[in-house]
């Protein structure tokens, strides 16, 4: 959950009380080259905040690590369990982000515009020298880090939104987001049986055109990863542990589906996927904060894990994960997913 509905829709307890609806992001500022809205890409100036939880965060996490920009831009994780003020630095030392030196999100947008009524969402850029938020528009963050971030980019780094399928990369998140990246939200926080029947139709409609696309072809689009795989992976990672038992998407699992199960976890094995990915913070973000649709906040064992390293086969399908690059380097420590939250 980006969280950008939280304080529009009442908090935690609402979810599932009222229709479900997605704000825009309100801080729309971009961070670029040429610096256009006031904020130069500038190494060691912004710090990314995200949760490990968080779908739309995690796309963020994910472009992060591939290209390379984890030196660039400093991160700050957020703790799984957020409340009705916003997402909180529980992990840290103390319960406040070491380096901006606050211990809720919303420090960080109150300080860039004061009594602001919206939501708190991650992903969200944070300027480290006046502590205020620079953007949260979790659409365009990751386009900015694959194309206004170039001059930073690690030697190798893929080419995530090349300029000659951008046409085709914009359609087809333009449906894997309505009907799979928001549609699995509808579904969970319908409040209505009509309304939660649509989302859920929308979603495996959806689902089984991709599933059929990607039977013949590796990547969504072209013969490399692209910002498209990377925003329907953090979606399809969270499936079966999530969204089919929480959200009640339950005609079938993801692992029931031989040509998407192959394709998500041929992208969790890749460098800068799998390594970003934290099921502990998943299944307790989910089922610990909305309480409005599951008020006993009890999480569950399962699903499962173990699978997510087995032999995916999908390298016969061809392909160049990184195009003309390379995979990543380590993961930065500190950065590390701890073993409890890893197959």
């Amino acid at each position: 959950m980006s969280g950008t509905e939280d304080r529009e829709q009442g908090g935690n307890t609402s979810y599932g009380h009222k229709p479900f609806k997605r704000s825009r992001s309100h801080f729309a500022d971009r961070i670029t080259a040429d610096g256009r809205d006031g904020w130069p890409v500038e190494a060691g100036r912004y710090r990314l905040v995200v949760s490990r939880a968080c779908p739309w965060a995690s796309r963020a996490l994910v472009s992060r690590r591939l290209l390379g920009l984890e030196s660039a831009l400093s991160l700050a994780v957020a703790g799984p369990i957020q409340d009705d003020r916003s997402w909180r630095f529980t992990l840290d030392e103390g319960g406040k982000d070491p380096v901006l030196g606050i211990g809720y999100l919303s420090e960080a947008y109150d300080a860039r515009e004061r009594g602001y009524p919206g939501g708190v969402s991650v992903p969200a850029i944070v300027d480290v020298p006046t502590r205020a938020l620079v953007t949260n528009d979790y659409q365009q963050i990751t386009l900015d880090l694959a194309t206004e971030w170039t001059g930073l980019h690690r030697p190798g780094a893929p080419d995530l939104y090349p300029e000659r399928l951008r046409g085709e990369i914009d359609e087809v998140m333009d449906g894997i987001y309505r009907d799979v990246n928001n549609g699995v939200y509808r579904a969970g926080f319908a409040a209505g049986q009509g309304e939660y029947e649509a989302a859920y139709v929308d979603v495996f409609r959806r689902l089984d055109l991709v599933s059929e696309r990607l039977a013949g072809q590796r990547y969504l689009v072209g013969d490399t990863i692209t910002e498209a795989d990377i925003r329907l992976f953090t979606t399809l990672v969270r499936f079966d542990a999530v969204y089919h038992g929480h959200f009640k998407c339950n005609r079938s699992k993801l692992a029931e589906d031989p040509v998407l199960w192959a394709y998500v976890r041929d992208l969790y094995q890749t460098p800068g996927f799998g390594d970003t990915v934290d099921f502990d913070h998943i299944k307790r973000h989910y089922y610990q904060v909305h309480t409005g649709i599951n008020p006993t906040g009890i999480v569950p064992l399962g699903p499962d894990l173990s699978d997510w390293t087995a032999p995916h086969h999908r390298e016969q399908l061809g392909g160049r994960p990184f195009g003309d690059g390379t995979p990543p380097g380590p993961v930065p420590p500190g950065e590390e997913v701890p073993a409890r939250g890893r197959p």
